[in-house]
């Protein structure tokens, strides 16, 4: 029978949830993790994790309350850790603490920890329960979550779109579709990716970055993630501004040890995924990206590689900019998927979440 959870417990979640989100950019390849400590109805510790190889939510918390988390609760996002890795264990800096009840929203999806830290309060004597705001907890987490259930990182595929569906013009100009509000929103979405991922037409008709940039006020957001070029053939020019700063990976399908020697040269590392078809093997970047600890990528991407990632099943959640205007017909469109015979055969999604920035929407879809 699942846990029966008072109103009190569940706004000392809701408040370790918000913890949690404060680490939203900082804290991977770790998850994000808040942590409350309650003693008779009063808060007296509050702690999140910042950053890998820092003290847990747990012990920030733990050492905010002192003497008071004797005979307390805590209330933590994530079910507390009980190995060895770069800190000690958060079970057992519960007991050490004198904590008596350990709420956690959801159970950890590490198999170093899987139950076992539940499990270890358990056997401890602590009243140890879980389930409280679980749905919450996995949003936030839900890249951490992917990557460590399914080898694989959450795939975010952002796109800028007219009304009509159409990103570029047909000589490939796309800048500028929307308005200052909505790309400095698409930098915050690129802030708490671990990666941003795009394709080598992109790189020719755009020339980007692929960094983020204009969002200093958030926590974190100094933290440059990994940009990855899907680049089958090695035609990535060696004055691209992809280059120019920040770790670059480049996913190609060739071996040619003198354009990689000269990509090197440049800073970037180059990985061969050689897929059947001679292109990059997408699921098999994606899976070396999750061994790197990558939990979510940004994906940036023309209408090839977008449609490839589509096909391949990839692709978790759309984040969509549309601009009101029209561009027409013979402009780009956003996928170069197959034509379908029947509407039988389409892909649905669900809407997750729709506002409007400036004089733009922006729509989140999730697969289902």
């Amino acid at each position: 029978m699942a846990p029966a959870f008072s109103a009190a417990d569940h706004q000392c979640m809701a408040l370790a949830l918000r913890l949690a989100e404060r680490g939203l950019y900082t804290t991977t390849p770790n998850p994000r993790v808040g942590c409350v400590i309650v003693n008779a109805g009063q808060v007296v510790g509050e702690g999140w994790h910042v950053r890998a190889g820092a003290e847990h939510a747990e012990v920030h918390a733990l050492q905010a309350a002192g003497e008071k988390a004797r005979g307390a609760t805590a209330y933590v996002t994530l079910e507390p850790c009980s190995h060895h890795g770069r800190t000690p264990p958060c079970t057992a800096a519960l007991l050490a603490a004198g904590v008596t009840r350990v709420v956690a929203a959801m159970q950890d999806p590490n198999p170093l920890v899987a139950g076992q830290g539940l499990a270890s309060l358990r056997a401890a004597g602590l009243l140890a329960e879980c389930g409280l705001l679980a749905v919450e907890a996995h949003e936030i987490n839900i890249g951490f979550v992917a990557r460590m259930t399914r080898s694989r990182p959450w795939l975010r595929l952002k796109l800028a779109a007219s009304l009509d569906g159409r990103t570029a013009l047909q000589n490939g100009a796309s800048q500028w579709l929307t308005g200052p509000a909505a790309r400095q929103d698409g930098h915050r979405w690129r802030a708490r990716a671990c990666a941003i991922l795009t394709g080598i037409g992109t790189i020719r008709h755009d020339n980007p970055q692929l960094n983020v940039r204009g969002v200093d006020n958030l926590v974190g957001a100094l933290r440059q993630p990994l940009k990855v070029v899907v680049d089958s053939r090695l035609e990535l020019p060696l004055d691209a501004r992809v280059l120019g700063d920040g770790t670059v990976l480049v996913a190609a399908a060739v071996d040619e040890p003198a354009r990689i020697a000269a990509l090197q040269q440049r800073g970037a590392e180059v990985v061969l995924l050689p897929g059947p078809d001679g292109q990059v093997d997408l699921p098999a970047l994606l899976n070396e990206l999750a061994r790197r600890g990558i939990n979510e990528v940004h994906a940036e991407a023309g209408v090839g590689l977008s449609g490839s990632l589509l096909r391949a099943g990839l692709v978790d959640e759309l984040l969509l900019y549309l601009a009101p205007c029209l561009i027409g017909e013979v402009a780009r469109g956003m996928f170069d998927l197959p034509a379908l015979e029947s509407l039988a055969a389409r892909r649905t999604l669900a809407i997750r979440d729709v506002r409007s920035l400036g004089s733009d929407l922006r729509l989140l879809a999730r697969f289902s």
